[in-house]
Formats: structure tokens, C-alpha cells, sequence
């Protein structure tokens, strides 16, 4: 008689099951309305952003697929980065924050009606921006900022009332202390308004110098004090929220938050190494650089001592998994930040494949991991519908690897393209010595593209289906 299988009995799963989101959070429909609706935009933009992004990356194999000028790589690219970062991950951002401010303050968002013209607004930017750089009609090579000015002032202007309505929400509320996260969305919030201002208006920016100083503190701050501080404030809620258990320190959050603010705000022209803008402008860079080693330790020791014990709880859970992943790219990416700022590594690394290994671990496993977490953590609680385990365990893995097997690649590519430049080889030898790496980007990006698909399903199948939530009275 054949024994049962000890890997596929009852007692012994083949996957470990997850936890079902038991809890059910009693909020308003208007807000579940609202967020979703964040939400879905998001997963929209995921999708065809990261469908042009794969486009892309088949072109560094097949450079020849395509004559349409629409579709050539330099319209296409900027299509690709402002759309992840305009269309998916701030509006994914914006509706997580959209929950936790008022939550936190223990009341209503103070207006329904300016939420919803904030996401208009929003997604008529990105909309109109896609059409205008893939027509040619752009700011010129400014990374991150290719949309011409009138259509970016709708993001802006959005924005804006994104951050009057949560900061009303915070005046108004019903508890006397302000939340760490709080802090942490609405300085993302009046951060990125001021940054905005400083990279669009006109008359200073008249000669080349003067652009690329500039160039270099809105590209760093785009990330630093827009997406790094809203993701780690979101996560400031709901680690602590899923783990049942408070934050393991209130003041390296503090701590945290003010020298994220002293020392980020200083590091943009290490960008710019060895380039024409004044000697000492990269040298300060390359020492606030090092300074953010501050920051980034009390944030992620926070959040891992936070984590600790709690592995079993983490293991049984399918949104706390992206979460661990985000907080230990956040480590690795910001440490290897401060080590491509010095000059002896720029040297190598700069203006090679490395750079976009570095810049997809940042917004890749650091900043969309922790959205995903917190977007499985939250919308099965809000509408009562929990999407297919399997398939979220699904969304996980193929994000996970296909941005390992991106990145290493790249990087391992990019070091020896670098050297190649430093040796004086031809430059034909360094793009023919980097193509069997640009096979791995395209195997990696296209698992990471097969993972949003899954997300986009997932978010459908967490979709409101019907009246299970308690209305409340809101200021709309």
C-alpha cells in the first residue's frame, strides 16, 4: 500500500495558507467610492505604463522592430517614467493616504467633492501628457519633467487640493496629537508643490548650467521628498496596523522625518559629478549623501524591530510580505545611493546600465512593494471582497524575481560597461558586451509585466459589489 505524499498530505500544504482579512473597516461609501476609484486609475496606468516599458525593452534586443516615430525610443521612454510615476504610483499613494489621514484624525475627509476633482485633474494630466510626448511635444531632455508646462499645472493644481483637503482633515480632527504619518503625507504633499513651482517656472533657467543645477535637485527630489516620504509615512500605519502592534519607536520616526528633510534636500547634483556646475555644489551633494545614512537606518531599523517577532505573522499574512520586501529594498537602495555619490564609484557607474538597476530597485522594490501592501492590507478590509490568494501570492513572486533578474543583471553590465569607458575601448565594444544583459532586462521586465496584470485582476476582484458599508455624514 503507497504511504500519502508527506509534501501534498492535509497536514503538510503545499503552500502555506494565508490569513483571510477577517477585520471589516465601517467607513463611509462616498470614501470607499473615492479610494477605489484612486486605485483602479492606478492599476490602469500600471498596466500601459509598464506595457511601454516592456516595449522598451525589447527595442535594446530588436532596435529595428519599429520605424513609427511615435513609437521611437526617445518619445516612448519619457512616456514610460512619467506615467509610473504621475499615474500609478501617486494616485496609488494619494488613495492609501486618503484613508489613513482620517483615519488617524479620527474624522471625515473634509471634502468628497474637491477628492474627486483632484483625481480628474490628475488623470487628465497624465492623459494629455502621454499624447503630447509621444506627438514630440515635450519639455525637452529634462528627466522626469517632460511634460510641457500648461499640462503638468493640472498635476500641480490637483495636487494642491489633494493637500488642502488632507490638511483641513488634520485641523479638524477629533484627537489632539498628529499622527507620525501624518507628518510624513502632508510635508510629501507641501514638498512636492514647492518642487513643482522651482522646476517649471520660467526665467532662471536660461543657459544650460543653470538647467542641470536645477535638473538635478527636482529629479532627486521627485523621489525623496515626494514618493520616499508619503510611502514611509503610509507604511508608519499600516505596519503597525497589520501587525497588531504600535510602531517600535515615535522618536527614530522623528528623527527619521526631520533629517530626511535637512539632508535630502541637498544631494541632487550628485547627479552631476564631474560635470560643469561649480566644484563645491558636488561636493556638498556627495556630503549630504552621506548623511542620509541617518535617515534611512532609523527608518528601516524602526520598521524591522517593529517586524520583530511577528515572522509567522508575516509569513500567514499576503499584503505584510511587500511590505518586508519594500522596507529592505529602501535599505539597499539608499545605501547604494550614498555610494554612487562618491566620485571614485561615479566615475564608474554613472551614465551606465547601473543607473536604471538603481533607479527600479528604488521605485520598483522599494516604493511600489509598499504600496502593494498597503493596498492589499486596506481594500479587502473596505469593500469585503478578498482576491484569490493564489493569485496575489502569484503577484508577489513574479515581482519580486523579475525585479531581481532586471536589476542584477544590470548591474553587473553596467560596472563592466563603465570600465570599458575607462579603459578607452571603443564605445561599439561596451553596447556589445551589454546585450546578453539586455536579455535579462527583457526576461525581467516581462515578468514584472506578467505581476501587474495579476494586480489589475486582483484589484477587480476587490472591487465594491455592493452596499457593505455604513454611511456616515461628511462634509462633501
Amino acid at each position: 500500500m503507497n504511504k500519502p505524499s508527506a509534501v501534498q498530505s492535509v497536514e503538510r500544504p503545499l503552500t502555506v495558507e494565508k490569513a483571510k482579512a477577517e477585520e471589516r473597516i465601517e467607513t463611509s461609501s462616498k470614501s470607499v467610492k473615492l479610494i477605489f476609484s484612486f486605485i483602479a486609475c492606478s492599476a490602469f496606468w500600471l498596466v500601459f505604463g509598464t506595457l511601454v516599458g516592456e516595449y522598451l525593452g525589447f527595442k535594446f534586443i530588436w532596435p529595428e522592430i519599429d520605424t513609427i516615430s511615435w513609437l521611437s525610443f526617445g518619445r516612448l521612454r519619457p512616456v514610460h517614467t512619467n506615467v509610473v510615476f504621475w499615474g500609478f504610483l501617486s494616485q496609488a499613494m494619494l488613495a492609501l493616504a486618503l484613508y489613513v489621514v482620517p483615519r488617524t484624525s479620527q474624522r471625515e475627509l473634509f471634502s468628497y467633492r474637491v477628492g474627486w476633482a483632484s483625481l480628474w485633474l490628475m488623470n487628465l494630466s497624465v492623459i494629455l501628457g502621454v499624447i503630447s510626448l509621444m506627438a514630440g511635444i515635450n519639455n525637452g531632455a529634462q528627466e522626469y519633467r517632460e511634460f510641457i508646462w500648461p499640462i503638468f499645472s493640472l498635476f500641480a493644481f490637483g495636487l494642491i487640493l489633494v493637500a488642502y483637503n488632507l490638511y483641513k482633515t488634520i485641523a479638524n480632527r477629533n484627537v489632539k496629537e498628529i499622527y507620525i504619518s501624518n507628518w510624513y503625507i502632508l510635508a510629501a504633499c507641501l514638498w512636492t508643490i514647492i518642487l513643482a513651482a522651482i522646476a517649471y517656472l520660467p526665467g532662471y533657467q536660461q543657459d544650460g548650467i543653470s538647467q542641470t543645477v536645477i535638473q538635478g535637485y527636482y529629479m532627486h527630489q521627485g523621489v525623496g521628498q515626494w514618493f520616499t516620504p508619503m510611502v514611509l509615512g503610509l507604511t508608519y500605519y499600516f505596519l503597525p496596523k497589520l501587525l497588531n502592534r504600535p510602531i517600535y519607536s515615535y522618536s527614530l520616526g522623528v528623527l527619521a522625518f526631520w533629517t530626511q528633510m535637512v539632508f535630502y534636500t541637498m544631494i541632487g547634483s550628485h547627479h552631476f559629478v564631474f560635470s560643469p556646475i561649480p566644484w563645491w555644489i558636488q561636493t556638498v551633494a556627495i556630503v549630504f549623501s552621506v548623511g542620509m545614512i541617518v535617515p534611512v537606518t532609523a527608518g528601516t531599523g524602526n520598521f524591522l524591530l517593529t517586524m520583530r517577532g511577528k515572522w509567522r505573522s508575516i509569513a500567514r499574512s499576503y499584503s505584510l510580505p511587500f511590505i518586508l520586501v519594500g522596507v529592505i529594498f529602501y535599505a539597499i537602495v539608499s545605501y547604494q545611493g550614498t555610494l554612487e555619490a562618491f566620485r571614485s564609484l561615479n566615475k564608474t557607474w554613472h551614465f551606465t546600465n547601473f543607473t536604471i538597476a538603481h533607479s527600479h530597485m528604488s521605485m520598483y522594490g522599494f516604493v511600489s512593494f509598499l504600496v502593494w501592501g498597503g493596498i492589499y492590507g486596506l481594500i479587502p478590509r473596505m469593500t469585503g471582497y478578498e482576491p484569490p490568494q493564489f493569485a496575489v501570492g502569484a503577484h508577489f513572486w513574479l515581482a519580486f524575481i523579475g525585479v531581481l533578474v532586471y536589476s542584477i543583471p544590470l548591474m553587473i553590465g553596467g560596472t563592466l560597461q563603465g570600465l570599458s569607458w575607462i579603459a578607452g575601448d571603443p564605445f561599439m565594444e561596451s553596447v556589445t558586451l551589454m546585450a546578453p544583459y539586455w536579455v535579462w532586462r527583457a526576461v525581467g521586465g516581462t515578468m514584472m509585466f506578467m505581476s501587474h496584470l495579476i494586480f489589475a485582476y486582483n484589484v477587480w476582484k476587490m472591487r465594491p459589489q455592493s452596499n457593505k458599508n455604513v454611511d456616515e455624514p461628511s462634509n462633501s
